[in-house]
């Protein structure tokens, strides 16, 4: 199972903005060039989102469903990609002292040709994604100049 993690310097509800955003699931999942939420409910669960995919000339959309989600801590999507089947993406968001955010993010197969499929090579083509994936993720999060808490308060 690919587990990775990633130390935020912004509060979980910072990071969950961006979670939360359907319109910028291209900015910080490696892969996707472009998303467009199929539902207004974004991130409930069993709301959607389409994907592309875009290698050169070839691209192919593939759709991403909330299957779980605690508002600000956890969200766990199943992202189906035809070709391959589906894989489901686990993401926790723990506090971690103040003003940081500890996001641990676990990946693997679920349906399709990726399951029987997954092998040592695969598990270590996600880690390196992870990596990436996350590394957005706190470069979004912490380029926000201003963020805000739950009561409105501002964060340089």
């Amino acid at each position: 199972m690919a587990v990775r993690h990633q130390l935020i310097r912004r509060p979980p509800h910072a990071v969950w903005a961006v979670l939360a955003d359907p319109t910028r699931y291209g900015e910080w999942v490696v892969g996707p060039t472009r998303s467009i939420p199929l539902d207004r409910t974004w991130p409930a669960v069993g709301s959607r989102l389409r994907y592309t995919l875009r290698l050169g000339p070839w691209s192919a959309d593939g759709v991403t469903t909330v299957r779980h989600q605690e508002s600000g801590s956890e969200l766990e999507l199943e992202a189906s990609f035809k070709p391959l089947g589906t894989a489901r993406i686990f993401l926790q968001l723990r506090p971690w002292g103040e003003e940081e955010t500890l996001v641990i993010c676990d990946e693997h197969p679920l349906r399709g040709l990726g399951g029987p499929l997954h092998n040592a090579a695969s598990e270590a083509v996600f880690q390196l994604r992870h990596r990436g994936m996350l590394t957005r993720l706190a470069r979004l999060v912490e380029q926000d100049p201003v963020g805000k808490d739950h009561a409105g308060a501002r964060h340089a």
